[in-house]
């Protein structure tokens, strides 16, 4: 690939942005509609007279009809009728039938004949493997759902593959890990076209529970600290549900009926991290939901979330997020 393939002029503002989006059999129907919908709802705030925001076409290798892994057909055009059409950006949705990621020809061939044309290239979720099989990857950071990060880079070892983000900005690649991840990568490109304001309000009109930042995990943590098979999914049932609460080492093992020593130690062999840590992205995460979600004053996140004084949450924020509650909460409220 080119070094400048993916430098492209910015997004136009006077006329529809084209948007195509590639489907083949098997794929995920959310992979594909979720993005679309997103696009489409964007639309809706657009004057009367004046023209669209986006305009979507949903291409497959020959055309007609693809059948995707939920059993939904979804009738396509062929990527041959597209050969005279600018295109602003391309995004691969993924899913497969079976283990297994079978590349289409036709569309490894069409994104490889159309990368130095178009703005922007975007996968979702397995999609990644379509772009990899293009060429497209080497050397770039990369998304993908969890399950399929290895068998990727089994595949393609030249890929820095990501395995926590829900999505990836590299240039002007753009990759999501599973699924509803398309949905976030795609308010973030209505953000990064027309600005916060758009990307919030479809967010809203299409009852998105938050619209999630790329930087963020896959993984929730009080979720993933419960599901693992540690012996401590009760305890971090609990400490989610009592962020404000004492949760120092000695109340934890007194929770865990654990001598403290022995409980530092065997948490951190068994679970990966300290206690400490834990107890600290949890918190985290509890603030970051609640700036996103409410218009509750600083001092009051950080005493549900369990923080000492505002200043700690400050803290915590650059820390971990190299910003400020306040710039957080304004860019998830669409003022910035």
């Amino acid at each position: 690939m080119a070094d400048n393939a993916f430098e492209r002029p910015a997004a136009p503002g006077h006329r529809p942005l084209r948007i195509v989006l590639l489907a083949y059999d098997g794929m995920n129907l959310l992979d594909l509609a979720g993005p679309l919908q997103a696009l489409t709802t964007a639309n809706r705030g657009v004057a009367a007279g004046d023209l669209a925001r986006y305009e979507t076409i949903v291409a497959s290798g020959a055309g007609g009809t693809v059948l995707t892994s939920a059993g939904l057909p979804v009738v396509t055009t062929p990527v041959s009728s597209l050969t005279a059409l600018p295109i602003d950006t391309l995004i691969v949705p993924g899913g497969c039938w079976g283990e297994d990621y079978e590349v289409s020809q036709a569309l490894r061939d069409f994104i490889a004949a159309r990368v130095s044309s178009v703005r922007r290239l975007c996968s979702v979720c397995t999609g990644a493997f379509l772009l990899a099989a293009a060429g497209q990857l080497d050397g770039r950071r990369v998304a993908t759902h969890w399950a399929w990060l290895d068998k990727l880079k089994d595949r393609h070892p030249m890929i820095d593959i990501d395995a926590d983000s829900i999505f990836i900005r590299d240039g002007a690649l753009w990759t999501s890990a599973g699924v509803s991840s398309g949905i976030d990568l795609t308010l973030a490109l209505i953000e990064d076209d027309f600005g916060p304001r758009v990307a919030i309000d479809a967010a809203r009109q299409m009852v998105v529970f938050m619209k999630r930042a790329g930087g963020q995990s896959q993984f929730s943590v009080p979720l993933v600290a419960q599901s693992r098979d540690h012996g401590f999914a009760e305890l971090h049932g609990w400490m989610a549900a009592n962020l404000a609460s004492d949760l120092s080492v000695a109340r934890l093992a007194a929770r865990a009926a654990m001598a403290p020593r022995t409980f530092a130690r065997t948490y951190v062999a068994k679970v990966g991290r300290t206690p400490a840590k834990t107890v600290e992205l949890m918190r985290l995460e509890a603030a970051c939901r609640a700036l996103e979600e409410t218009d509750l004053p600083l001092k009051t996140v950080a005493d549900k979330a369990g923080y000492a004084d505002e200043q700690q949450l400050r803290r915590a924020f650059q820390r971990h997020m190299g910003t400020n509650p306040a710039t957080h909460r304004a860019r998830f409220s669409g003022q910035l």
